[in-house]
């Protein structure tokens, strides 16, 4: 009995050990498949941008000076435009209002009561010429009289008086028949009725001439129409494109790193290579927009001059769309690991390093970050190759395989 058993024991004990190693080898534990980066050293730039645009940097609006008719504007916008020699708009007075029934006989009888006003001034002049001309032959004859010493010499002054006043009461009186002669028409141009026989041309236009305030070029123009426009209404909006500059709204979490003088790379323009600037201002005023999102956001404009050459930039205009990066902070030579890599390991950043086909738990010391990669100052060394996007599945010491490998 022994004997057999050791003999089925001996044929079956290969067969059950090729069982065992076979299910060991399917149920082992398999490499997890990762991805890979090698971290290097190179150039890092920390920037903050946002959308913005360009506009010229001292826009001049040209409003109505009074209400009028505005003939039609021929500029065009991009025209060139002087300061002071360019018309940029012609306006006539308006024409005056219709009178209702009322309003219409009161003028005609203010109109009628100027009148009889006026010949009653008329009247008085006569009166005053006559009384006038008495008052000089009576002074003349006594003149004559007290050269022969027949009247006394208060008398010769008393006609003398007489005279003078003659004459200022003459003058008093034209001058009060000219007051009356302008109240009539006063009340005459009351009733004269809207609206023109024929259209008024160039030369006979008594129309008051709005020209440009500076050099540049017509940017805007609100309406080229003739119309009638009332005071203070825009017409027109210039500027000099040359002197362009570039606004844009970041979130006022990010403005507050910004500063004056810092370098700004434009991209986003049309053109093939980044444009360079500078940061002239940022505004201290905030103001709150409401994202595409709905949610609100307290934004702060930042200014910004363009430094490149304007022969690459000549064909930008107000109001083009740029994106422009502000650069926070910026190295050339950095060690570089990417952001994916990263993750918290308690209150420090951590990463997995491949080591002998195994991922290895390390703490690192990060300084500047952008949005792809961070600087290394400690816990790496360049050469090295993380796991990048870990998961679950990896672990200190789990066994991993490069991602596409066989």
């Amino acid at each position: 009995m022994d004997a057999t058993i050791r003999r089925r024991l001996t044929f079956w004990a290969p067969f059950v050990l090729a069982l065992l190693l076979a299910l060991a080898w399917l149920f082992r534990p398999q490499p997890v498949p990762v991805d890979l980066a090698t971290v290097e050293r190179g150039p890092l730039l920390v920037t903050v941008s946002d959308d913005g645009e360009t506009r010229v940097r001292d826009v001049f609006a040209v409003s109505a000076p009074i209400a009028g008719l505005m003939r039609r504007i021929e500029l065009e916008v991009g025209d060139p435009v002087e300061a002071q020699r360019t018309v940029i708009a012609r306006i006539e007075p308006s024409d005056p209002a219709f009178l209702d029934p009322r309003s219409a006989a009161e003028a005609r009888a203010a109109r009628d009561a100027a009148a009889a006003a006026r010949a009653y001034a008329q009247a008085q002049l006569e009166r005053m010429l006559a009384e006038r001309d008495f008052a000089i032959s009576e002074y003349e004859r006594i003149e004559s009289l007290a050269e022969r010493q027949v009247v006394s010499q208060n008398e010769r002054e008393a006609a003398q008086r007489r005279a003078r006043a003659a004459i200022a009461a003459v003058e008093e009186a034209r001058a009060a028949l000219r007051m009356r002669e302008s109240e009539l028409e006063q009340a005459k141009a009351r009733l004269i009725a809207p609206g023109r026989s024929t259209p008024a041309t160039e030369g006979d236009c008594n129309c008051i001439r709005v020209y440009s305030p500076v050099s540049g070029t017509v940017l805007r123009i609100n309406s080229r129409s003739e119309r009638v426009v009332t005071p203070g209404e825009l017409l027109v909006e210039v500027g000099d494109p040359r002197r362009l500059e570039i606004v844009v709204d970041l979130l006022s979490e990010d403005a507050v790193r910004v500063r004056a003088g810092q370098r700004a790379i434009i991209e986003g323009w049309g053109g093939e290579e980044p444009l360079e600037g500078t940061v002239r201002r940022v505004e201290p005023f905030g103001f709150m927009r409401v994202s595409a999102l709905g949610i609100e956001e307290q934004r702060v404009n930042v200014i910004i001059d363009i430094t490149s050459p304007r022969e690459r930039w000549q064909r930008l205009g107000h109001g083009y769309r740029v994106v422009p990066s502000i650069v926070l902070w910026e190295a050339q030579d950095v060690l570089l690991v990417p952001l994916s890599a990263l993750f918290r390991q308690g209150e420090s950043w951590a990463v997995f390093v491949a080591e002998n086909g195994r991922a290895k738990l390390r703490t690192v010391e990060i300084g500047q970050q952008n949005g792809l990669v961070a600087e290394v100052r400690s816990g790496l060394e360049p050469g090295e190759r993380v796991v990048l996007h870990p998961g679950d599945r990896v672990t200190d010491g789990t066994r991993i395989t490069p991602r596409g490998s066989g």
